[in-house]
């Protein structure tokens, strides 16, 4: 793992990368609300799919550098996102470029996508289509505008995304892949009585990205 701070338009931020340094495709993961690239399920994200032959980023959103609890407003993550994306994209060029991440960093990887920066596909690990209980606030509506590849990757218990209001969705948009990880909740956490490990169902989430990376790798 090499380790480095990137500027960015809202202050520096830590950026960690992963994996080979002659990978077919890079991927950017960024971590959810609250919650750092050293939270344990980013690293064990990042090793896991570096471990089969991608280049893995990670990085912190500036309030989460700052020591803060709570996000940044939207035009702040956006900023602080394209700012790395634009810094992997120069330090890497001309290597596929993957963007997404954990629940709220993949959906802001959504946003600046929808926007106008450009990548291979997205990654969305647990996608927050809306708070729990609360389908009046859905999250969905910029998904539409994106005309790349997107991989959700979702457990089965996660009230954030409910499978039949994600599938509505998913109708809507021409080239979506759903993976649904079995009795994972919205970090894909595990119940004893699924017979496997919390560990073992963040494999399984590795293993499906990467399949879908390297099957979308030109």
């Amino acid at each position: 793992m090499t380790t480095e701070r990137v500027a960015t338009p809202h202050g520096p931020v830590s950026f960690a990368m992963d994996g080979p340094e002659d990978a077919p495709a890079v991927v950017v993961l960024a971590p959810g609300a609250g919650a750092s690239m050293r939270h344990e399920f980013m690293v064990a994200m990042s090793e896991e799919l570096a471990g089969f032959g991608l280049s893995v980023g990670r990085f912190n959103f500036v309030y989460s550098e700052e020591g803060r609890k709570s996000p940044d407003r939207a035009p702040v993550l956006e900023g602080t996102y394209r700012a790395v994306a634009d810094h992997v994209r120069g330090s890497m060029p001309g290597r596929p470029l993957f963007l997404g991440g954990k629940s709220m960093g993949g959906r802001i990887a959504s946003q600046i996508v929808a926007a106008d920066v450009d990548c291979d596909g997205l990654v969305y690990l647990g996608y927050p289509l809306h708070p729990p209980g609360r389908p009046d606030r859905m999250r969905d509506e910029h998904l539409y505008r994106i005309d790349r590849p997107m991989l959700f990757v979702e457990g089965t218990r996660d009230p954030f995304c409910p499978i039949a209001t994600l599938e509505d969705v998913r109708r809507r948009i021409p080239d979506s892949t759903l993976v649904l990880i079995d009795d994972g909740d919205h970090t894909f956490k595990v119940r004893k009585a699924s017979g496997r490990s919390t560990r073992a169902a963040w494999g399984e989430v590795a293993s499906a990205a990467a399949g879908w990376i390297l099957a979308h790798t030109r």
